[in-house]
């Protein structure tokens, strides 16, 4: 199925939200032009895995899209996203966002797997957006991934050279 980077009708607040489920379908279906679509050239990503490990922050599109994407892309993944909250002024080109994530990963192919390796995370989303001068689409400059807790096999998200 091709996922459209932009869609028709939109209200503003709904068009903010839609940066983040641009960058999850991304995610969730392998699709980088959908996941570009959603993201400033500069952005920033940090994930806050938990007390106990170190958290990471990856500056910039091509950093993100090869230690991120690249990886995520291809495993059998769904990101639920939920309470999604916009702060956003009329007129501004600036928002920000918070939202639940429910993050279910799977190794390539083996999602259907009735007991296959799986790691999920619940996690809680800060997001600072910006409209883009282009293509007036609503972008992700900053994304934080708070996660609260995790189950499940962690070596299903681990990059093999980190195993």
């Amino acid at each position: 199925m091709l996922y459209q980077s932009s869609l028709p009708d939109l209200n503003t607040k709904e068009a903010i939200a839609d940066a983040l489920y641009r960058a999850t379908i991304g995610f969730d279906r392998n699709d980088i032009k959908v996941f570009e679509s959603a993201m400033t050239e500069d952005t920033s990503f940090e994930i806050n895995p938990g007390p106990n490990d170190p958290r990471s922050l990856i500056n910039g599109l091509s950093t993100l899209k090869s230690s991120v994407f690249d990886h995520v892309g291809p495993l059998d993944t769904t990101h639920m996203i939920t309470n999604v909250r916009v702060n956003h002024r009329a007129g501004e080109k600036t928002a920000s966002l918070t939202a639940y994530a429910l993050s279910q990963h799977c190794p390539p192919g083996r999602g259907a797997e009735f007991a296959g390796p799986k790691y999920i995370a619940g996690s809680e989303y800060w997001i600072d957006l910006v409209q883009g001068d282009g293509d007036g689409l609503w972008k992700i400059k900053k994304w934080v991934i708070d996660v609260i807790w995790r189950q499940g096999d962690p070596s299903v998200i681990q990059r093999p050279s980190s195993k």
